[in-house]
C-alpha cells in the first residue's frame, strides 16, 4: 500500500502577487483547470493500490485544504495541522508515526509537495512502481527528475550503481550549484535535480532517523537554513505531538507545546544524506516546482517567445510575460520583461530576476503591507468576501455565501452594517430577530447587535454589505457560536 502524503505548507512568494500568505500558489489554477494541490491529489490517485491522502498543513490554510479536497470528490482525506512549520523532516515523521499505526510499519508513504506540476502522470505512476518495489527490499527512495536547463535554483543528486529493477546507489546529494557546475551536471546522465519526492516504508523511516537522531549531539555542519542547536529528539516530539493531538472538526490538531520540542529539519540532512539505505528512481515526467514566475512563461508561448494571460495586448516585444486578472494590459516594445496585474498590485521585473520577487514580499511584510498576506478576495469557510470600497467611516464589500453555510453568531463594538441582497435567499437572524430576504431586499444591522448570515438556498449567496462605523477592522468581530471552531 501506497500512503500519499502532501506537504501543503509553502507560501509561494516567488509568485507574487498571485499567491499571497492567505492564498499560497498551492490553491491557485495556474495553466489548468484544477489547482496545484488538486492536480498532486488527481496524479496520487492514479497510483498503483493508493490509500486515501494525508495532508500536513498549517492552521491557516485548513479549510482551504478541506474545500479544495471536497470540490474534487475527495471525502476521506486526513488533514494533519502543524502548529507551526518545522521543515520537512518533522512534517515526515508524523506521517511514517501517523502511517504505522494506520496500516502498519511495512505500509509506503510517498512524501510529496502539494504544489509542484507534473505533466506526464503515466512516467510518474511508472517511476513511482519502481520506487515502491525498491523500498519494500529496505531502501529509502529519492526521485531523481531529468534535468532541462542548468537550474541553479534546485539541489541535485547523483546517482551510483544500479540496483535491480531499474533504481540506483543515491550517491551524494549536491547544495544548489553555481552556474557553471550546472551547465556541467545537464552534460552528465547520473546528476539529476533533487525534486523533494520521497518513498519510503513508514517502519524503515522510523528506524532509521531515531538512529541518527539519538546520535546527533551537535548540528552537521551541512545544516541548512532553520537548523537548530542541541539533539532534540525529533521521532520523540512528534510521536508527543500525535500523541497528545486534538479532533477538531475533520482535522487532526497537533500538539503545539509537544511539535515545537521537534528540531526544525530537512529530511535531506536529517536522514537521507547519513543513512547507507538511500536510493534514487529517475522520473522524465515534466517535473516542475513553479517556483517563479518562469514557469508560465514555459508553457504556451508565441512565435516571439511572448505569454500572455487574460485580457492582454501585446505589440512588438520579445520573451515578454503577461498575466492579467482584472483588466486589459498592454505591451508595446518590451524584451526579456515580466508584468501581473491584480486587482491591488501590478508587477513589473526583468525576466532574470523573476526569482528575486520574493525580495519585494519581504519589503512588504516588513512594512507590515496587506498585500503581502491577503487578496482583495478573502476565502472564508463558508464562502468569500472582496472589498470594493474604503473611505473615511465606511467600507462597502461584496459577499458570497455558498449553499448550505452560515457565518457565525457575532456583534461589532464599532460598526453598524446594511446588507443588499443581489442573488440568492438570505436567512437574517438579528437580535433574536428571523427574517428571509430575497434579491433586491435589504436589512440593517446595528451597532453591537447580535446577528448571523445564512444561506439556506442552492444556489450561492451574493450580498452587498456597507459598514459605517468609527473603526473598520476584521477584529472587531466578537463571536458567540462558529461551526467552524473559530474564536
Amino acid at each position: 500500500m501506497i500512503v500519499p502524503v502532501l506537504l501543503a505548507g509553502g507560501s509561494g512568494t516567488r509568485l507574487w502577487p498571485l499567491s499571497r500568505e492567505a492564498y499560497p500558489k498551492q490553491f491557485l489554477k495556474l495553466g489548468g483547470e484544477y489547482t496545484l494541490i488538486q492536480q498532486t491529489v488527481r496524479r496520487a490517485q492514479r497510483l498503483e493500490n493508493a490509500a486515501p491522502p494525508i495532508v500536513i498543513c498549517g492552521d491557516a490554510h485548513r479549510f482551504l485544504v478541506a474545500e479544495q479536497l471536497r470540490e474534487i470528490g475527495i471525502e476521506d482525506a486526513t488533514i494533519i495541522l502543524e502548529p507551526e512549520g518545522r521543515n520537512t523532516a518533522p512534517a515526515a515523521a508524523v506521517a511514517a508515526l501517523h502511517v504505522s499505526k494506520q496500516y502498519g510499519d511495512e505500509a509506503l508513504v510517498f512524501l510529496m509537495s502539494a504544489d509542484h506540476v507534473v505533466a506526464d502522470t503515466a512516467a510518474f505512476c511508472k517511476a513511482a512502481q519502481i520506487a515502491a518495489a525498491t523500498a519494500q527490499t529496505g531502501r529509502l527512495m529519492a526521485f531523481g527528475i531529468r534535468p532541462t536547463r542548468p537550474e541553479t535554483g534546485y539541489g541535485y543528486l547523483k546517482r551510483g550503481v544500479a540496483l535491480p529493477g531499474g533504481a540506483f546507489e543515491l550517491e551524494q546529494f549536491v547544495e544548489k550549484p553555481e552556474l557553471k557546475l550546472a551547465e556541467e551536471f545537464i552534460k552528465q546522465e547520473d546528476y539529476s535535480w533533487n525534486g523533494g519526492l520521497f518513498l519510503f516504508s513508514a517502519g524503515l523511516f522510523l528506524t532509521e532517523l531515531k538512529h541518527f537522531e539519538s546520535a546527533l549531539s551537535s548540528p552537521s555542519p551541512l545544516a541548512g537554513e532553520g537548523r537548530e542547536e542541541g539533539a532534540t529528539n525529533m521521532v520523540a516530539a512528534c510521536q508527543a505531538a500525535l500523541d497528545k493531538a486534538k479532533r477538531d472538526l475533520d482535522f487532526i490538531r497537533l500538539d503545539a507545546d509537544a511539535f515545537k520540542q521537534a528540531r526544525s529539519d530537512s529530511i535531506d540532512y536529517a536522514l537521507m544524506e547519513k543513512t547507507d539505505k538511500a536510493a534514487l528512481v529517475p522520473m522524465d515526467a515534466g517535473w516542475d516546482d513553479v517556483g517563479s514566475w518562469s514557469y508560465l512563461g514555459t508553457m504556451s508561448r508565441d512565435t516571439r517567445g511572448n505569454y500572455a494571460h487574460g485580457d492582454v495586448l501585446i505589440e512588438d516585444s520579445d520573451d515578454t510575460l503577461v498575466h492579467s486578472e482584472n483588466r486589459m494590459v498592454a505591451a508595446v516594445g518590451l524584451k526579456d520583461t515580466l508584468i501581473v496585474e491584480t486587482k491591488d498590485a501590478v508587477l513589473v521585473a526583468a525576466s532574470s530576476r523573476a526569482q528575486d520577487v520574493k525580495a519585494i514580499v519581504a519589503r512588504l511584510r516588513a512594512a507590515n503591507r496587506e498585500e503581502a498576506q491577503i487578496h482583495p478576495t478573502v476565502h472564508r469557510p463558508w464562502g468569500s468576501y472582496e472589498t470594493i470600497a474604503v473611505g473615511p467611516r465606511f467600507q462597502v464589500k461584496r459577499i458570497i455565501v455558498k449553499p448550505g453555510r452560515k457565518l457565525s453568531s457575532q456583534m461589532h463594538h464599532h460598526r453598524a452594517e446594511h446588507w443588499i441582497v443581489v442573488c440568492g435567499t438570505a436567512k437574517v437572524s438579528c437580535d433574536g430577530r428571523d427574517l428571509l430576504l430575497g434579491e433586491n431586499q435589504s436589512t440593517y444591522i446595528p451597532l453591537g447587535g447580535v446577528h448571523r448570515l445564512e444561506n439556506p438556498g442552492k444556489v450561492p449567496l451574493e450580498l452587498i454589505e456597507v459598514q459605517s462605523g468609527s473603526y473598520l477592522g476584521e477584529d472587531d468581530i466578537v463571536r458567540f457560536d462558529d461551526v467552524y471552531g473559530r474564536q
